[in-house]
């Protein structure tokens, strides 16, 4: 390598100390794992399944059992509630 660098992260305080405590408990660490993550993608070449764009929607397996006719409001009520959390409209 050619030397190190630094990566920062601004991430909810309540997430990081969370992975933080998850990590610990499987004898690494959050920057360890970001490190194996980042290692992985660029052996792979590729993102993690997880990550990748959903083509199905949010209700997933779920969905045959979804009212369709609440599916616009539940949509409606994700979106305001990530605009409040996170300051701007999310799509």
């Amino acid at each position: 390598m050619a030397g190190e660098a630094l990566l920062q992260v601004p991430m909810d305080a309540d997430v990081k100390m969370a992975a933080e405590e998850f990590f610990r408990s499987r004898g690494t660490s959050l920057a360890e794992a970001v490190r194996i993550f980042a290692l992985e993608s660029i052996a792979m070449k590729d993102v993690p399944s997880r990550m990748k764009k959903r083509t199905r929607s949010s209700a997933g397996m779920l969905a045959k059992y979804a009212n369709p006719d609440l599916i616009p409001m539940e949509k409606a009520a994700w979106a305001e509630a990530a605009e409040v959390k996170y300051g701007k409209k999310v799509h």
